[in-house]
């Protein structure tokens, strides 16, 4: 018999990959064309030519040992080099040390994880949220604690005053938000930060950072390491570069953090002994040759554009997302969340419920599918309107 608690997280599985996975056998029924499947953030966007060209040199040109081991916390040039980025960017001084390079978000935040938790302690997070994030909580034996945000998805530090407990040994925040799109503005970010510091016992912020680079309308998103002390970043080259696949990331410890010393040297150590050893090798030298570089965000932003266009004209209600990859629009009023993906469903319309992020009343919608599908879901949108009764907002 396997372990009790992998029996029911097995049975309970994951709703994005299970949605995913029928949107492949509607795909073998009725082509790909007449499925619009929504409900897997996996960019669709060729990484930048900087890329590309970075793998090529690199193998025309090997240099010796460059496959072999480093240090577990990754290539000293590599580290120092996004440290003088985030340095630039927020004005706070970041010394290589401070990185660790990883196989991907997911691996750093179960380093960072891996790192802080006793068994029992309690780590926020904002609902709401991408629900990995209750399994990596658990890989360490810490519980979730889930904080509700308001209508416009926007946190209240009352309200996270309100669930803080002398367990509470960290915070989750993920912005731009999935799946709402949502960016937390620097003022949440400095009233954090002093809510945090005037408890008693340290509170880190786990910052998860794969989205920062994917923001519309000129929006910005806020240096976290400006503002939040007790800081440790989780960043993933995953979205920004199209990297999904790749599995490359990093950890940064803000210099500000009362656990600097010896949460640098942990997560190092948790690197190793959770079985990455270190990020691959090749992808962090890509990396220096790339690291400024980004995918064509307009082109996410117009894929937006024209699928909130969908939603809103067919009657439906959502906010609109000023970053990541995702809509959130509203469910029907007197409809469950699986009760409208279902009727989306017969229209072979396929959206994540809201459940599987911990606030329901909604459903999630990936816009890094191709614009074909987006401009073919149109109808789509209208019928499953007409079929509810709901008054359209423009013509078909």
């Amino acid at each position: 018999m396997i372990a009790k608690n992998m029996i029911s997280a097995v049975e309970g599985g994951s709703a994005i990959r299970k949605m995913f996975e029928e949107g492949n056998r509607l795909k073998a029924l009725y082509g790909e064309d007449n499925v619009f499947d929504f409900s897997l953030g996996n960019p669709d966007l060729e990484p930048p030519k900087e890329v590309s060209d970075a793998l090529k040199e690199l193998a025309d040109d090997p240099k010796p040992g460059m496959h072999g081991y480093m240090s577990n916390s990754g290539f000293e040039s590599t580290r120092a080099m996004i440290a003088e980025k985030r340095s630039s960017e927020s004005g706070v001084k970041v010394e290589a040390g401070a990185v660790c390079m990883t196989v991907g978000a997911a691996a750093a935040m179960n380093d960072v994880l891996h790192s802080l938790l006793d068994p029992g302690d309690e780590v926020l997070v904002l609902a709401p949220y991408f629900m990995e994030y209750n399994n990596y909580v658990a890989n360490h034996g810490g519980k979730v604690v889930i904080v509700p945000t308001g209508d416009d998805f926007m946190p209240d530090l009352n309200t996270i005053d309100s669930y803080i407990t002398d367990r509470t040994k960290a915070m989750i925040i993920n912005s731009p938000n999935n799946p709402t799109g949502v960016i937390y503005p620097e003022e949440f970010l400095k009233g954090l930060n002093d809510l945090l510091k005037s408890k008693d016992h340290v509170i880190h912020v786990i910052s998860d950072e794969p989205y920062i680079d994917l923001v519309y309308d000129g929006c910005k998103v806020p240096p976290v390491l400006s503002f939040i002390d007790n800081l440790i970043i989780c960043f993933s080259w995953s979205k920004s570069l199209s990297l999904a696949g790749e599995r490359i990331g990093y950890t940064l410890v803000s210099p500000r953090n009362e656990d600097y010393d010896i949460l640098t040297a942990a997560i190092v150590l948790s690197n190793r002994t959770l079985g990455s050893v270190n990020a691959p090798a090749i992808w962090q030298k890509v990396i220096e040759k790339s690291l400024y570089a980004k995918v064509d965000v307009k082109n996410y932003e117009h894929r937006r554009d024209i699928l909130y266009s969908n939603i809103i004209d067919a009657g439906f209600d959502s906010v609109k997302p000023s970053g990541a990859l995702y809509i959130y629009m509203n469910t029907p009023k007197g409809m469950t969340d699986a009760e409208f993906a279902a009727v989306c469903a017969k229209q072979n319309l396929l959206l994540v419920p809201g459940k599987s992020f911990a606030k329901e009343g909604y459903c999630r919608l990936a816009f890094c599918v191709s614009e074909k599908t987006i401009t073919g879901s149109r109808k789509a949108f209208f019928a499953i309107a007409e079929e509810l009764g709901l008054s359209h907002r423009a013509e078909l």
